[in-house]
């Protein structure tokens, strides 16, 4: 397995994932409005969502759409050279969170995933973080990757 980078430069980074009542595919600039107010909606909940240590308490807070609209160009420059693979959580074209598969900034590890769903879905969480980690596990070039548990 030839790694040049952060995954296998044979690895086809999945385009879209069907999960039970959402769905997942690459976030870029088109779910910036959609985005933008989902995270904006639900800062104290993402704050407070098992793996948001990764943030440092340096996001979320508050940003125009424009400032929003940098990010999400940044994440889908990250996946379009394999640095990073951000995902938007959908759910019947709505933006209810977010998926984030980077290399770690924990020792022991060779991939950190951190997830959040919006408030007004809280109850999408552990249904996420579930089929995600199964997803991880089978898909995934990842031998010892982090994601936060849930409870």
């Amino acid at each position: 397995m030839v790694r040049d980078g952060f995954v296998p430069n044979d690895f086809d980074p999945p385009a879209s994932l069907s999960g039970p009542g959402f769905r997942l595919e690459p976030l870029g600039p088109e779910h910036n409005e959609r985005d933008h107010e989902a995270w904006m909606s639900s800062i104290d909940h993402i704050r407070s969502t098992p793996g948001a240590d990764k943030w440092n308490g340096e996001w979320p807070v508050p940003m125009s759409l424009d400032q929003n609209l940098g990010d999400l160009v940044g994440h889908a420059e990250d996946f379009g050279n394999r640095r990073g693979f951000t995902y938007s959580i959908l759910d019947d074209g709505d933006v209810i969170g977010c998926l984030y598969i980077y290399p770690p900034e924990r020792d022991g590890h060779d991939a950190e995933i951190a997830s959040w769903v919006r408030a007004s879905r809280a109850e999408m969480d552990v249904p996420v973080w579930r089929f995600v980690s199964d997803w991880i596990d089978r898909v995934w070039p990842f031998t010892s990757p982090y994601y936060a548990e849930r409870a």
